[in-house]
């Protein structure tokens, strides 16, 4: 195979035969990788066709610089190739299976006397690999069985023939409970060893009806020679293969091996169920997604998880059966769409997962809605709302012995903080330590200012504070003509009580309750948010007092140089320039030359 380069224009001068086209952008990116049974009608198509073309596809046309192309002999070469390419390189806009986990084998070692033990990693010479299986469950129960079965060891010992020559073991509790025969010392040869891990080889494979048959046989034999415990022996081995088997859904002995896709899907995913039979039963099931990149077909989305899946769990079933027709044949792969039958019965049950788990998704989806919303769901049963308060505003005031009183609004949109919402307020009309004031004053500048921009009434008001408080912010909302309009609630810190306008008495929601302690968090938040304020204001007059102290210095040109320095200690570390090129030559002189003669007295 050799890959030749073209440009989008050249796109009709590409060969009539099967092959792989990638496209790559102007950063030499690799975006997309296709097969095709005809290169030069393929992706010709991208660039002629305009209609039934959807926005994603138009999107990665307009990003392709460079198309790059591999001849193969046959479309399911193609088909090979691309999966290879794609699992390999991810290109943004090919369809990916949802399935990132890496899944568990058994490895039987390659050693003397071999082991087999679980494994995620496949290690090129270590052994044979069995797998992957769907879940650790899966696995452990054929493990089980097979420890169940055969005297096979555990351990991870060297055991090569000079060792256990020169006695370096000694045999562990699993010799003593009979799970092991003691190779470790040399008690049971390679020969007989590997006898039970030929066995364990067929029941890995899902040959069950080999193993069935070598106990069946070695039963027998010792029922004939009167050894009727040894025989007992054999039959409960027997018996645990039956029972395996059993657990395993039987679809039909005649049916050896097959693989069963289906798929179902909705606007952005593609549900697809594996069903992989293995003489008879059902050893895999699997359900993946696929998230639909461009604007692919279902055959093309099924075709996709085909390859996919059949590649990541060694499959090679000589025979698929799937639940759409597909207009093409592939050849070397032999799919059908059964209508009778027992392949019928086992495509409507592959058929039955996929939708199953199409709708699991669908409810856990509205589950994670719910879940967000639940908080606010119980806060309007709580306070018995006529609407979900998904928009809440609370205020608090702040003040320290009355000086530079403040206020704060936070917003909380779906029970969460929307900082850019959030308002400072200066009290102007009220002088001296009033709260109640204060509160009826920052309530009505910002509904007042709500209403004159046309903006949306928030669906819960929550005042930090009691009675009193509450009542003044009331007065507000009726100043304005929206009493009643919108929720309003006062919470007091003592108790934390919740009072509804006149209502004397309040209500006190659980203390364990989701929907109190997101009322507290909002409360928390707007007195931090106005203690901070206070805060700075506080420091910024303190600031604005040592500068206006200086002759020549007023509290307009104090109040320039602190927006401007930000602190009085980044002011006296700036230079004349600087200074000058804010309050002028004459002014930054007198200030430079009192910060200079505080520094020497």
């Amino acid at each position: 195979m050799q890959a030749s380069f073209y440009t989008p224009e050249d796109y009709n001068a590409l060969p009539d035969q099967p092959g792989v086209y990638k496209y790559y952008n102007d950063n030499q990116e690799l975006i997309y990788v296709g097969k095709a049974k005809s290169l030069k009608k393929r992706v010709s198509s991208y660039f002629v066709k305009n209609t039934g073309v959807n926005h994603k596809t138009r999107r990665m046309v307009r990003e392709i610089r460079q198309i790059e192309i591999t001849l193969v002999n046959s479309e399911f070469d193609a088909l090979l190739l691309e999966n290879n390419l794609i699992k390999k390189t991810q290109p943004k806009y090919n369809i990916l299976l949802r399935d990132d986990k890496t899944y568990p084998y058994l490895v039987l070692t390659n050693e003397n006397f071999p082991q087999i033990y679980p494994t995620r990693k496949m290690i090129i010479g270590r052994g044979i690999y069995y797998g992957p299986f769907a879940s650790v469950k899966a696995m452990n129960n054929v493990l089980e069985l097979i420890r169940s079965l055969f005297t096979i060891r555990t351990c991870r010992l060297d055991l090569s023939p000079y060792k256990i020559a020169e006695q370096k073991y000694k045999v562990c509790l699993e010799y003593h409970i009979g799970n092991c025969l003691g190779p470790c010392e040399g008690l049971q040869g390679e020969p007989a060893y590997m006898k039970d891990i030929e066995q364990a080889k067929n029941i890995l494979k899902g040959n069950l009806g080999i193993a069935k048959a070598y106990f069946k046989q070695y039963m027998q034999e010792a029922a004939e020679k009167y050894a009727f415990e040894r025989a007992q022996y054999y039959k409960d081995k027997l018996d645990l293969l039956e029972k395996y088997q059993a657990k395993s859904m039987v679809v039909n002995p005649s049916i050896k091996d097959l693989d069963v896709f289906t798929i179902v899907t909705d606007e952005k995913i593609a549900y697809v169920n594996f069903l992989k039979i293995k003489n008879g039963s059902i050893n895999i099931t699997k359900t993946v997604e696929l998230k639909k990149k461009l604007d692919e077909t279902e055959s093309e989305l099924l075709l996709t998880a085909i390859v996919r899946l059949r590649d990541q769990f060694n499959s090679e079933s000589p025979e698929i059966i799937v639940n759409i027709e597909f207009e093409e044949e592939f050849e070397g792969l032999n799919i059908h769409v059964p209508k009778i039958g027992d392949k019928k019965h086992l495509l409507d049950l592959s058929l039955k997962n996929a939708k199953y788990y199409k709708k699991e998704k669908a409810l856990a989806a509205g589950d994670v809605a719910d879940k967000k919303f639940r908080v606010l769901k119980q806060l309007q049963n709580d306070l018995s709302l006529q609407e979900m308060p998904d928009h809440i505003e609370c205020f608090d005031n702040s003040n320290i012995q009355g000086t530079n009183p403040v206020a704060s609004m936070v917003c909380f949109l779906n029970g969460k903080p929307a900082n850019k919402e959030y308002r400072h307020y200066h009290i102007k009309t009220v002088e001296g330590p009033n709260d109640f004031a204060s509160m009826t004053e920052v309530v009505g500048r910002r509904y007042k200012r709500l209403l004159e921009e046309d903006k949306q009434l928030p669906k819960l008001i929550v005042i930090d504070g009691g009675k009193g408080q509450l009542s003044s912010s009331v007065e507000a909302l009726k100043n304005l003509g929206i009493y009643g309009k919108v929720p309003i609630i006062g919470i007091a810190k003592r108790l934390e009580e919740i009072y509804f306008p006149e209502d004397s008495y309040p209500i006190h929601i659980d203390k364990k309750s989701e929907s109190l302690r997101l009322l507290q968090r909002i409360r928390d938040e707007a007195h931090r948010f106005a203690i901070t304020f206070h805060r700075d204001v506080r420091s910024k007059k303190a600031f604005g007092t040592q500068l206006t102290e200086i002759e020549g210095i007023g509290p307009g040109t104090s109040e320039k140089l602190l927006k401007h320095f930000k602190s009085v200690k980044k002011i006296k570390e700036a230079s004349l320039e600087e200074i000058e090129a804010i309050i002028g030559k004459s002014k930054a002189e007198k200030l430079l030359e009192s910060f200079e003669q505080k520094k020497s007295s």
